[in-house]
């Protein structure tokens, strides 16, 4: 069996936490052994180094051990229209993402972009992602297989729509159901991958495709639910004319049973009170995308209000709405949304948002999210003197939560020095092994 012992500032979350800058574990000097891909000691290095006398050792001094990011809320599709000008919501969609989107029907140009895409989470330090493929089948089969060739706990699926799009992205509702259940069979708990069930958002999927994945929903309880909800002013009053004998958008979903645990909806900035309540009552999560709802111009979401509401909240990305596939990037900019709110964003609350946070509302906290005994091994190791500017930033103070704010504001990926997933660096800026040198 293989061990390996990492030393470095180590700071995660063990446990869910209403309060995550008092409930926070930070070990200034500590280490991190793993063996087979999992977790099986954290603690402080002068207290666990010499029962571990024979692992490969990794010396990470000075630098800062987190949990691996979870992005819960990105399309792969959409990597290469990152950064695209102007537009807000549905012109968005009908300008730039429905052409890019039409090229993942050739297996090979989907394949070729699923490769970038992964490397582009690895390398921003982001272990898990709950990704949109396209409308194509062989799209997420080349996503799941290059997750797979990383041994990475990815979250995907087919999107589905068969109207309000081009003809030449439109699927059925028969095929919708019956892609993503033959997807179902092949990926979810394959490995460490999982299936989400993917309407894109309702007004592109029919009433009938909306019950036959409702179906599947009821046929899987297991699967995963993603979608949007509530991003852009229009859009909300467009469900309303597309589906007038609905109370609200999110009774779209919750009627057709698209509305339960492990059910992520992407933004939620306009929601009425009922549709808070039944987020709450269902354990439904949101995941907040502020980069995306700040470049579309599509308002600025209410964290406060969503844990009022004791309603689960992840932070994303959203690539390609969202501006960067940094993780650190942006939290920095969920605090800019909360500065604006008038309410502020703890960066301890902030991180926690995009690794032990993102776990529970998914489920996964057992798995993902912490650094707990027993967990799989994802994790990252930042350098945060990563450029002469940051250099100079810490001169001055370094305490944990200092170093995690001036990251999300400083920060890109020449902070993230190592990814690791199940145990392998799966990305290194360079290496840094010392074996034996305890």
């Amino acid at each position: 069996m293989t061990t390996q012992a990492y030393r470095a500032s180590i700071l995660h979350f063990p446990e869910h936490s209403l309060s995550p800058k008092q409930d926070c574990v930070y070990f200034e000097d500590g280490l991190l052994v793993t063996r087979n891909g999992k977790i099986e000691c954290v603690g402080e290095y002068k207290n666990h180094i010499n029962q571990y006398a024979e692992a490969i050792f990794y010396d990470y001094s000075g630098k800062l051990l987190l949990p691996g990011f979870i992005d819960s809320h990105l399309h792969f599709p959409q990597t290469e229209m990152l950064a695209s000008f102007g537009e807000q919501l549905l012109d968005w969609l009908t300008d730039y993402t429905f052409p890019v989107e039409r090229k993942f029907a050739d297996p090979e140009y989907a394949s070729y972009i699923a490769k970038i895409f992964i490397k582009q989470l690895h390398r921003h330090g982001t272990t898990t992602g709950m990704v949109y493929s396209s409308v194509h089948k062989q799209a997420a089969d080349a996503l799941f297989q290059e997750a797979a060739n990383h041994n990475m706990l990815l979250i995907a699926g087919k999107v589905c729509m068969d109207r309000h799009c081009p003809d030449w992205l439109q699927d059925t509702p028969q095929s919708a159901q019956q892609d993503s259940a033959a997807l179902i069979e092949k990926w979810h708990n394959n490995g460490r991958l999982k299936y989400a069930i993917t309407p894109r958002f309702a007004p592109t999927s029919s009433a009938e495709q909306l019950h036959a994945l409702g179906e599947l929903a009821q046929q899987y309880p297991d699967v995963f639910i993603q979608t949007h909800l509530s991003e852009n002013h229009k859009e909300i009053a467009w469900v309303k004319e597309l589906f007038p004998q609905r109370k609200n958008y999110l009774d779209v979903y919750d009627h057709y049973g698209l509305l339960r645990k492990g059910a992520v909806f992407g933004h939620g900035i306009h929601l009425e009170q009922a549709e808070w309540q039944r987020l709450q009552e269902t354990q439904a999560s949101i995941a907040f995308c502020p980069t995306s709802n700040l470049f579309l111009g599509s308002g600025l979401f209410d964290l406060a209000k969503a844990e009022q509401q004791n309603v689960p909240v992840m932070l994303a990305t959203d690539v390609g709405g969202g501006t960067s596939f940094s993780m650190l990037k942006t939290m920095g900019e969920a605090y800019k949304v909360c500065q604006l709110k008038g309410n502020q964003m703890d960066p301890m609350h902030g991180l926690y948002l995009m690794t032990q946070g993102a776990a529970v509302g998914l489920g996964l906290e057992n798995e993902i999210g912490n650094l707990n005994p027993g967990t799989d091994a994802d994790f990252v190791i930042l350098d945060p003197e990563f450029d002469e500017l940051s250099t100079l930033r810490f001169k001055q103070q370094r305490s944990p939560q200092d170093i995690i704010f001036a990251l999300s504001m400083l920060a890109d990926d020449r902070a993230i020095l190592a990814t690791y997933i199940a145990g392998t660096a799966v990305y290194q800026r360079h290496t840094q092994t010392l074996k034996g040198a305890h």
